[in-house]
């Protein structure tokens, strides 16, 4: 049985291109998707010493969304730059969710017993190697009105799914990648932006994944939903951090000796999701502070 097309009306919008830069004004909303190539050698090392970490391999230090209500003048971005800044810089802590590759053990304790004919090694300045990031987005610098967010529970302000899964016209979509890297060849980390404008509202899904080879799998995901219907207008912002063993989500591979989709984010969200009663409390057992569901809303009134 085939889904009947939606016949929500198309609400008046334009839509505006630039090199490098894309978005729409729709409903008093201004969106703006900016995608550029990866930061060069001195961009880098400017972001780098800023910082004060080491880098992704990949770094989209030029990329951004930007979503401005006229009406107020809030503005609300995602950038490589405040993504990583949310990376935990220095020694590692409970709740900082420390991940350690699956050899690390045996390869420190063949070290310490054969201390005598290793060389000496000066201990780098810690950072979290996995780039896990809490990110939610952020408050534009150049915004003039500031929301006061208020966290809700419950069923309250739940995200509309029944609307965001009906087939309506997508008048603007944009994928914005901010960072990823291959962790020294022991799984990968990413941060991708994702934006949808559908006739009747704006949504938004920040997705931060990690895989760490043999060890567990992570994700962050903070989606932010507008109804243009709300009065006075309303933003909702849901995050949930999910963990799991990387045995748990292999024993639901299709088929055991392809592993293939467990480079898949939407299968390993999939995952992630369907076994949330685990995955968002005991997780992977690092004591991640990420994980579980929160969700906060805010009004737009001047």
């Amino acid at each position: 049985m085939t889904t009947p097309p939606s016949s929500v009306p198309l609400p008046k919008h334009e839509l505006y291109e630039a090199p490098d830069e894309r978005g729409i004004t729709v409903n008093g909303w201004r969106i703006t998707s900016t995608t550029r190539p990866i930061s060069n050698g001195p961009q880098s090392d400017a972001l780098q010493a800023d910082l004060g970490l080491t880098l992704p391999e990949m770094i989209f230090g030029n990329n951004r969304l930007t979503i401005e209500h006229q009406a107020t003048g809030w503005k609300y971005s995602f950038t490589a730059r405040d993504a990583l800044a949310a990376v935990k810089n220095g020694e590692l802590e409970d709740g900082d969710g420390g991940v350690k590759v699956g050899y690390a053990d045996a390869w420190l304790k063949s070290r310490q017993s054969n201390s005598a004919l290793m060389p000496q090694t000066v201990q780098a300045k810690p950072y979290d190697w996995t780039y896990t990031t809490t990110y939610p987005g952020h408050i534009d610098p150049d915004s003039t009105f500031t929301p006061t967010w208020e966290s809700v529970e419950g069923t309250t302000h739940e995200l509309p799914l029944a609307e965001l899964t009906r087939p309506d016209p997508i008048l603007f979509y944009a994928e914005i990648p901010l960072f990823e890297d291959e962790l020294h060849d022991n799984g990968s980390s990413a941060l991708l932006i994702r934006i949808r404008i559908m006739p009747t509202c704006i949504f938004i899904l920040a997705r931060f994944t990690l895989r760490v080879d043999n060890v567990l799998f992570r994700n962050f995901d903070t989606r932010i939903y507008h109804s243009f219907a709300s009065n006075p207008p309303m933003i909702i912002r849901e995050s949930n951090g999910f963990e799991a063993p990387y045995e748990v989500l292999k024993a639901r591979l299709p088929k055991q000796q392809d592993l293939t989709p467990l480079t898949d984010p939407n299968f390993v969200s999939r995952c992630l999701t369907e076994t949330r009663k685990y995955s968002q409390t005991e997780g992977a057992h690092t004591g991640w502070r990420g994980l579980g569901t929160r969700r906060d809303c805010a009004t737009l009134a001047p």
